[in-house]
C-alpha cells in the first residue's frame, strides 16, 4: 500500500511538473493591419503578443546591433484607451517594476505625444508617474491613432546600452484609460495586464512568455481545486452523512462538517477581495491565510482520524506521513525562496540609480515629442 501511495505521488508531479514546464518559445505573426503600418516604417519583424491585443514590431539595424526601430500596437475597438506603453527592462526578468519605458498618451483633445519614464518601485505603490530621463537613447517617439484601421501604435528608434542583450531582451507593454496631461493614470490590474511581459530574442522573434508559465499554473491550481475541494471533498461529506457505516463517526463528521463549510467561505472569499490598494486589504490577507492554514490542520487531523476508525495496516498512516513529509520539505523550500527573493527585489528597489526618480515638474529634460492625429 506504502509503495503503491508513493508511485501515484511521484507520477502526479511529474504530470503537473511537465505541465507547467510544456511553455515553448513561439512567434505569431501580425495581422496584416498592423504589418501593413510595419512596412510604411521599414519594419520587417512583426509578431503578436501574448496580452491586451497587444502586436509588436521591430527591425535591428545592420550597422549597429544596439539600435533598434520598434513599433508596438493595438486595436482600439471603440475602448477608451488613452495611453499605450513599452518599455525594456535590464533586471534578470521581465517586469514592471525597473522598466525603461516610452509612454504615448492621446489627449481628449485629440492631440498626441510620447514622453520617456522610468518605472519605480513608488509608481506601483500607486505614486504619479512623471516623465523622466532613462538610460536608453530614445528618439523619433510617435503615438499615432490610424481612424480607418482603429489602431493606436507607438514608434521609436531606441539605442540600448551595453546591459542590455538582444537575443535576450525583457520587454514590457501596457495600456491605460485615463492620464492627467504628461501622467498617465494607473492601469487596469486584471491578470491581461499583470502578465503583459516577456524576454525576446530580437534575432528571430522567439520570446518566453512569464505570464503564461503563470497562467498554467493558475489552470492546475483551478483543476485541483475543482477536483479536490468541489469534487472529492462534498462527495466524502455526503457519504459520512447520509450512508451508515459500522463503525464510529461521530467526530469524524464534525471535521468533515468543518471542512466542508470553511472551504465553502474560503472559495466565496475570492469573489470579496480587495484591491491592492485598498485599506482593508490586509484584514483580508490575514483571514485568508489564517483560514486556509487552519483547513490543512484539520483536514489532516481528519484523515488521521479516519485511519484510526477503519484500522487498516500501518502502511496507509505512514504513507500519509511522507506525503506530508514531501509537502512539508517543498514548502520550507519554497518559504525560503520566496523570501529571499523579496529580500533581494526590495534590496534593489530601495537602491538609488541616477536619473531612476519618478521626475519632477512637467517632465524635466525628458524628450518629448507631440504628433497629430493621422488617419
Amino acid at each position: 500500500m506504502a509503495s503503491t501511495a508513493v508511485t501515484t505521488f511521484i507520477v502526479f508531479i511529474a504530470v503537473l511538473f511537465l505541465l507547467v514546464n510544456s511553455s515553448a518559445a513561439h512567434y505569431i505573426p501580425c495581422s496584416e493591419s498592423l504589418i501593413k503600418i510595419a512596412q510604411e516604417k521599414n519594419i520587417s519583424h512583426c509578431k503578436k503578443l501574448t496580452t491586451l491585443g497587444a502586436e509588436f514590431g521591430w527591425e535591428v539595424s545592420k550597422h549597429n546591433e544596439s539600435q533598434v526601430d520598434i513599433l508596438i500596437g493595438t486595436r482600439l475597438n471603440n475602448a477608451e484607451m488613452v495611453w499605450l506603453a513599452w518599455g525594456v527592462n535590464p533586471e534578470d526578468k521581465p517586469q514592471m517594476v525597473g522598466t525603461r519605458a516610452i509612454i504615448g498618451i492621446r489627449q481628449l483633445n485629440g492631440s498626441v505625444g510620447a514622453n520617456t519614464y522610468n518605472i519605480t518601485g513608488d509608481t506601483k505603490l500607486g505614486c504619479k508617474l512623471q516623465p523622466s530621463e532613462i538610460d536608453v537613447n530614445v528618439t523619433r517617439m510617435k503615438l499615432d491613432y490610424a481612424t480607418s484601421l482603429d489602431y493606436l501604435t507607438l514608434h521609436a528608434t531606441i539605442v540600448l546600452p551595453s546591459m542590455y542583450n538582444i537575443s535576450r531582451l525583457n520587454h514590457v507593454w501596457q495600456v491605460g484609460y485615463d492620464a492627467q496631461g504628461a501622467e498617465p493614470s494607473m492601469h487596469p490590474t486584471a491578470l491581461q495586464n499583470v502578465d503583459s511581459t516577456e524576454t525576446i530574442d530580437l534575432r528571430n522573434g522567439l520570446a518566453q512568455h512569464v505570464g503564461e508559465l503563470e497562467g498554467r499554473l493558475r489552470k492546475i491550481h483551478g483543476v485541483l481545486n475543482i477536483i479536490g475541494w468541489g469534487t472529492f471533498l462534498p462527495a466524502g461529506v455526503i457519504i459520512a452523512r447520509y450512508f451508515p457505516y459500522p463503525l464510529t463517526l461521530g467526530s469524524y463528521r464534525l471535521f468533515a462538517t468543518f471542512i466542508f463549510t470553511f472551504t465553502t467561505l474560503q472559495m466565496l472569499a475570492l469573489h470579496l477581495k480587495p484591491r491592492k490598494t485598498d485599506e482593508y486589504r490586509k484584514y483580508w490577507n490575514m483571514y485568508h491565510h489564517f483560514l486556509g492554514y487552519a483547513l490543512l490542520a484539520v483536514i489532516s487531523v481528519n484523515i488521521f482520524h479516519g485511519i484510526d476508525i477503519l484500522r487498516p495496516d500501518h502502511s496507509w498512516k505512514w504513507a500519509y506521513v511522507g506525503i506530508l513529509g514531501v509537502f512539508a520539505v517543498i514548502a520550507i523550500a519554497l518559504e525560503i525562496y520566496t523570501w529571499a527573493k523579496f529580500l533581494t527585489e526590495d534590496k534593489k528597489s530601495k537602491t538609488v540609480k541616477p536619473g531612476s526618480g519618478s521626475g519632477s515638474g512637467s517632465g524635466g529634460t525628458a524628450a518629448t515629442e507631440t504628433q497629430t492625429t493621422t488617419s
